[in-house]
């Protein structure tokens, strides 16, 4: 399969279709993290569902904290019961539908409705796309040989970011509109109808994300080679699966260097989840972006993002995982610190003033402008740290624990990822505000980037 450049080197018995359906995968699934989580529908949560930002960013923070702690206690569990049965593709299709029907029904969160039934909707379909993201990466070890796991980890991270990026130029072009004269960016009435004034622009993303979503995942489920099925029912493979678990457990003190990258993951990722989930919020807080605006840096940020991550996808097989996590790791500390170092007339803190005169059209002041320079860092390392990540793991493993081990995985990018964002929202409502909230995030990517560069590589080599 020519990718990026390069030939694929196939398992046997993959093919190119089974290849590129689990690549379509990132490309279904993206969406709801570009659009809901991050750019358009959790600003919208923060700024306008609620008339307190501060509030806004707090609740938020803590829905994700109640979202972490279910992924973090489950999967890990989950993850070796696949193992144990067999197939992953039922168990994505389970949380699939119960991540669709969540995304449809945020349509139903208008102005004024209950915070907490959207939060509620956010994170039922946070815990199913993590869940099924468990099954996914865990099947990716049986489609290529361990030399490629990089190369196809980032093209289809960037493919993530490509999808990603469509929906949020057509929600962009099409749907958001100026609340003022009722127009889109390009001066056309918006689809359907949606009238701004009911944030419509904003819930509709629930739903289209849904669709999107549905038929993107077909693929895989059509044309991917799924594990052979156990003979075990459901309960003998859950016990089994927790026996499993409990002996990865403890393989992993006679495996000191998979369990240090697990636990540098663990405290990295929470500042990377944190950075995408927290980061359009805050700006729309402070700026007071509405949808076309966020949108707008989204789409930039998602361009930078896919170059960001086909050049990893060469550099991943050349230099290797962990070389592309630690420059990805670098990266998003001097961006975080730059964002959270600006606000109206400043950046770096105040150490360089800025002039706080409007230009007039998006962006218009030049500490935005500061922002989205920032942002751009965000956008070159956010996918390379996650996808390299992914293959880091990969080539630690082999295909037969790829189950348990990527559940532990998804533990560590969530086990305490409920820290990140408590603490942000936390240090937000005791100091009323956003900025010095964000400087959590700091904390957690230094931490792990100095833990990583102790551990070897691959991670089942000794220390």
């Amino acid at each position: 399969m020519d990718i990026a450049a390069g030939r694929m080197e196939e398992r046997p018995g993959t093919s190119r279709l089974g290849i590129a359906g689990w690549m379509l995968f990132d490309w279904a699934a993206q969406p709801f993290f570009t659009v809901i989580t991050t750019f358009i529908f959790a600003p919208y949560f923060v700024s306008r569902l609620t008339a307190d930002p501060a509030q806004g960013q707090a609740v938020w923070g803590y829905t994700l904290t109640a979202a972490g702690i279910v992924i973090a206690l489950l999967s890990p569990v989950l993850g070796a019961i696949a193992d144990a049965t067999g197939p992953r593709k039922p168990w994505i299709a389970f949380f699939a539908a119960v991540k669709i029907a969540s995304l449809a029904l945020l349509w139903y969160a208008a102005p004024g409705s209950s915070l907490i039934y959207a939060a509620l909707l956010l994170a039922l379909a946070t815990v199913a796309a993590e869940f099924s993201i468990v099954f996914n990466d865990s099947m990716m070890t049986r489609l290529v040989s361990e030399r490629e796991v990089g190369r196809i980890s980032n093209i289809a991270w960037g493919l993530g970011y490509l999808g990603g990026m469509i929906v949020l130029i057509a929600v962009v072009v099409l749907v958001a509109s100026d609340p003022q004269t009722g127009k889109t960016v390009l001066g056309l009435d918006p689809l359907f109808g949606l009238d701004p004034a009911k944030s419509e622009d904003a819930r509709i993303t629930g739903p289209i994300s849904a669709i999107w979503y549905l038929i993107f995942i077909l693929p895989m489920f059509f044309f991917t080679p799924d594990a052979i099925r156990a003979t075990m029912t459901m309960a003998e493979a859950a016990a089994r699966g927790l026996e499993e678990l409990r002996g990865t457990l403890s393989e992993l003190k006679e495996r000191a260097g998979i369990l240090r990258f697990l636990i540098a993951r663990m405290i990295f990722q929470d500042g990377v989840n944190g950075l995408l989930a927290l980061g359009g919020t805050f700006a729309a807080g402070m700026f007071g972006w509405q949808t076309m605006e966020l949108g707008v840096y989204g789409i930039i940020l998602n361009i930078v993002a896919i170059a960001g991550c086909l050049v990893a996808s060469w550099l991943d097989a050349h230099l290797g995982s962990k070389k592309i996590v630690v420059a990805s790791l670098v990266c998003l500390t001097i961006a975080t610190l730059g964002i959270v170092s600006t606000g109206p007339g400043f950046t770096l803190f105040g150490l360089a003033p800025l002039p706080s005169t409007d230009s007039g059209g998006l962006f218009g002041t030049a500490a935005e402008k500061a922002y989205i320079a920032y942002g751009l860092l965000v956008g070159i390392a956010f996918g390379p740290v996650q996808a390299s990540s992914r293959s880091y793991l990969a080539r630690s493993v082999s295909p037969d624990e790829a189950g348990r081990y990527f559940g532990l995985y998804a533990l560590s990018g969530r086990a305490t990822s409920f820290l990140a964002p408590a603490s942000v929202a936390t240090v937000t409502l005791l100091t009323g505000s956003a900025r010095i909230g964000m400087v959590a995030l700091v904390a957690f990517l230094a931490l792990g980037l100095v833990l990583l560069l102790r551990t070897p590589y691959p991670a089942h080599r000794p220390t």
